[in-house]
């Protein structure tokens, strides 16, 4: 661990010339970012304001803090899972954009929760969280904040269950805006970011070939979506559970086999949970897998597979590669464990390539913008960026990808505003 000049926690500094050249490298893919940085350096919408973001620590979220800098924050970032941070990126915004950072791949839960306290000493007056844990330990355990923050955005699905229900119990003390749900995030980021990643993660991680096995998807979401898609186009037989009945019948019309995880426990070869719910595997389904299942998460939480239930079914563990384990079984078979049980995209691989994340991390840094731009006027509430922001990036993304498309003649945006004109 490095400890510097510039207050912070990470593994090793002299890491950082290689972390400038991966962050340069996202930044080449991130032309939707880079236009609304350029922005943000002339404009400097917060400056004078602190931010602090816990994020995985990954070459494409520094390109969102560096932006995020680069229009006058004072920007702090922690981790937001324990496994997930790229040390050479860490040591990068340390040593050339003097950003305090608090992350550590593979720290374990006590550090993980102290760099989130460390975090917030920074005092944000904006947060950007994902996953909502900065948000949570706030409300929680430090209250004494809430006077300084304006609010705060989440890069995702687990972290929105978590502020609805905070909303809904009337617990919510400041606007919080939820960047999963608009378009131009979770159509894309959520399903060809995570369909393409966790193909990625599991390749890298076992190695293995996918055509002609059983490939269970658990979650029929935008990121469920992603992975079966993906899965079947690699040669896999796809099987997705489901508790949404609606989402059950569009997987049953797009092709897939849907049955309950009992059912599939029996029948998978490769098990992977993108639910945002805890002990969607348990370990009953564990026990009755074939000899030699392969059981990997990319939900936010390490808790989707029930692997803290299975230890005490555990015999033995054995490393077999990097964030690949085999634990044998008390019932005479083995599983293969993909990173722990957590985000096994960004565990084993890298996460979702820079040119999605150009479009999630736009989303976070219009909302950050919009959360500013109307402090005193939202209430404490869950809000969504409005449509005409969403629209706005699609169009730049567009132009980067050198796509023209149609405008409305006056005629015809007259004719879908009227309700006279028919037959």
């Amino acid at each position: 661990m490095t400890q510097m000049t510039v207050k912070c926690e990470i593994k090793d500094i002299s890491l950082a010339e290689q972390g400038k050249k991966n962050i340069e490298w996202a930044f080449k893919d991130m032309p939707v970012l880079t236009r609304i940085m350029e922005r943000f350096k002339k404009e400097q919408p917060f400056k004078g304001l602190r931010l602090t973001a816990c994020v995985h620590v990954t070459k494409e979220t520094a390109a969102l803090c560096v932006a995020m800098q680069a229009g006058g924050a004072d920007a702090v970032l922690a981790a937001s899972n324990p496994l997930s941070t790229q040390d050479d990126v860490a040591a990068a915004l340390v040593k050339y954009w003097n950003m305090p950072v608090y992350a550590i791949a593979g720290e374990d839960s006590d550090t993980y929760h102290r760099h989130v306290q460390m975090a917030l000493d920074h005092k944000p007056h904006l947060i950007i969280d994902d996953g909502c844990d900065l948000v949570a330990t706030v409300h929680k355990e430090r209250q004494d904040l809430l006077e300084n923050i304006i609010g705060s955005t989440e890069e995702t699905t687990t972290g929105i269950i978590r502020l609805e229900a905070m909303e809904k119990q009337g617990r919510l003390k400041f606007p919080a805006l939820g960047v999963n749900s608009s378009l131009t995030k979770h159509l894309y980021d959520n399903r060809y970011g995570t369909g393409q990643s966790v193909m990625d993660g599991f390749l890298r991680a076992a190695n293995i070939l996918l055509a002609g096995k059983t490939f269970v998807t658990c979650g029929y979401g935008w990121c469920g979506r992603g992975v079966a898609t993906r899965a079947r186009g690699m040669g896999a037989n796809v099987i997705v559970t489901e508790v949404d009945p609606l989402k059950a019948l569009e997987a049953a019309m797009d092709g897939f086999r849907v049955m309950p995880i009992a059912r599939a426990a029996r029948e998978g070869d490769i098990f992977l949970t993108v639910t945002g719910d805890k002990n969607v595997i348990d370990v009953e389904h564990i026990m009755n897998m074939k000899d030699g299942a392969f059981l990997a998460n990319s939900g936010h939480f390490d808790v989707e597979v029930n692997v803290n239930g299975l230890r005490k079914h555990v015999v033995e563990y054995k490393n077999v590669r990097p964030n690949f384990d085999e634990w044998k079984l008390d019932n005479g078979k083995s599983v293969y464990v993909l990173a722990e049980g957590r985000l096994s995209n960004l565990v084993c691989a890298e996460g979702h390539p820079a040119s999605v994340m150009d479009m999630s991390f736009a989303n976070q840094a219009l909302g950050i913008e919009f959360i500013l731009k109307n402090k005193g006027k939202l209430e404490n509430k869950l809000y969504t960026l409005p449509k005409s922001v969403d629209e706005e990036i699609a169009r730049i993304k567009l132009d980067s990808m050198g796509i023209e498309i149609d405008t409305l003649t006056d005629e015809q945006q007259e004719y879908l505003n009227s309700w006279t004109s028919g037959t």
